[in-house]
């Protein structure tokens, strides 16, 4: 589908919120950082650039509120690439912009920036992780040509998404503030994090 204003495929949103969280201990996406739960959170803040926002979970059994709209992984057992492929192939002519549900420090002018400097013409957009210029492929646009490409590099036996936009033909952005992208894996990290925010509150 293309988008009638400015000739480009209609931008979807999904929140990765099918993990199983092993490193933490806990689902990421039930944490409440700022008075919901994360991924219900997330899901809002997309909604200001998307025409239509769906939670991803890993099964029908996974709990979500009904006022959400949801997106059941097809592609089971792939983690993060298997929920993108699943998306893409949901709605192939869509493109999506795509965030994990564990990252606490991302914000609205975070995201305006990557769809405005969408590049259409890649297969997707996505910023530099302020690590070796790695890119972070969960706080990315999937454009509809990526659908493809993923599931060729799939059939190679490949199903990291970052392996995919570091081999093929990608749009890669600084990030206005490279601490957006700050994810929490680990309860040490969720700690740390937490003083952050309590800080910020306080001040």
């Amino acid at each position: 589908m293309i988008s009638k204003e400015n000739n480009q495929p209609v931008l979807n949103g999904l929140v990765l919120a099918g993990g199983k969280s092993k490193r933490m201990g806990f689902d990421k996406g039930m944490v409440d950082w700022y008075g919901k739960e994360q991924r219900y959170y997330m899901a809002d803040m997309l909604q200001i650039f998307c025409d239509d926002v769906y939670i991803s979970r890993n099964s029908t059994e996974q709990q979500i509120d009904e006022q959400y709209q949801t997106l059941t992984d097809t592609f089971t057992g792939l983690g993060p690439y298997g929920a993108i492929l699943s998306a893409l192939s949901e709605k192939p002519n869509n493109a999506w912009l795509v965030v994990a549900c564990d990252l606490p420090l991302l914000d609205k002018s975070t995201l305006e920036f990557l769809v405005n400097n969408r590049d259409t013409s890649a297969i997707a957009t996505a910023y530099g992780n302020g690590f070796q210029d790695l890119p972070e492929p969960l706080i990315a646009i999937w454009e509809p040509k990526s659908n493809a490409v993923l599931l060729s590099f799939l059939e190679k036996g490949y199903s990291c998404p970052r392996k995919v936009l570091i081999n093929t033909d990608s749009k890669l952005l600084q990030a206005p503030n490279v601490d957006a992208l700050t994810n929490v894996n680990t309860p040490e990290d969720f700690e740390r994090i937490k003083k952050l925010l309590n800080a910020k509150t306080i001040a």
